[in-house]
């Protein structure tokens, strides 16, 4: 089984700047995921 590359704590610091008002492009840009990723996370 493949080890994640962020940690929990990550994600939900990532998913925190978003709801601050960060954009998801810029937030993936910047944490080297894809916008998939994210909403996957988003939805969790």
């Amino acid at each position: 089984m493949m080890k994640a590359r962020l940690t929990e704590e990550q994600i939900i610091g990532i998913l925190q700047e978003h709801e601050a008002g960060a954009k998801c492009a810029d937030l993936s840009r910047r944490h080297g995921m894809s916008e998939g990723t994210f909403c996957a996370w988003k939805a969790k």
